[in-house]
């Protein structure tokens, strides 16, 4: 509550919450979904018995799954422009922007984990599913998408949702690129009023309660699943 009053105004209050957390909420759901999708095809790549695709998506993987996010932001964000200028043949690099370059990143790079989430759930499936569906005249994709694909999602929901709030937690990285999450929003207000401590501990405890209350989702739904 001391906190809270120490904010000069009102629209500081309206800006630190609905600018920053939007930001953050924006990027872990567009994440999320296009992590998932991404990851979901390079897991079903690397089970798969074409031996090019299963290397390629594997090689893929281990190195995003190697290399520090923060490195990965600063190669996307510093070396994207000259790449896409390179490929559109132009004289100068094509500008991205700090936003753009933040949602490729957090893609890229999640699309990694979830990939390996989705292959441990493809594996806990079991093969007799997979040949029930061949016996009904399936074929592969069919099988995929229509039998193990919705038990692997079930499976592993747990760990989609723990891999989610480690998501969460990681945007607070795009500071880097002048970006205002929710952190960025208390950082900047903390140094300009000479409150960063206070800020820091409320920005904390905002992530303290929304990490707790997923992981205890997480928790539950881990009970659900076992049964």
């Amino acid at each position: 509550m001391e906190i809270l009053q120490s904010l000069a105004s009102r629209s500081e209050l309206k800006y630190l919450f609905l600018t920053g957390m939007r930001f953050s909420l924006e990027l872990t759901i567009v994440a999320t979904l296009m992590g998932m999708l991404f990851g979901t095809c390079l897991a079903v790549a690397r089970v798969a018995q074409i031996r090019v695709f299963s290397n390629m998506a594997a090689l893929y993987v281990n190195a995003m799954r190697s290399i520090p996010l923060l490195l990965v932001i600063f190669w996307i964000y510093f070396l994207a422009p000259y790449l896409l200028g390179w490929v559109s043949r132009s004289a100068q690099p094509v500008q991205v922007g700090g936003y753009t370059s933040a949602m490729v990143t957090f893609v890229l790079f999640e699309s990694a984990f979830f990939c390996e989430i989705m292959r441990a759930g493809i594996g806990s499936v079991k093969k007799t599913q997979i040949q029930a569906a061949f016996a009904l005249g399936m074929n592969y994709r069919q099988a995929m998408i229509l039998v193990v694909l919705p038990q692997a999602l079930r499976n592993m929901s747990p760990a989609i949702l723990s891999q989610i709030v480690v998501l969460f937690q990681d945007t607070s990285l795009v500071y880097v690129l002048s970006l205002t999450d929710f952190f960025g929003a208390a950082s900047e207000l903390g140094a300009r009023d000479g409150r960063v401590v206070e800020l820091y501990i409320f920005a904390a405890a905002v992530y303290l309660v929304i990490c707790v209350t997923a992981s205890g989702g997480v928790k539950y739904l881990q009970r659900k699943v076992s049964f």
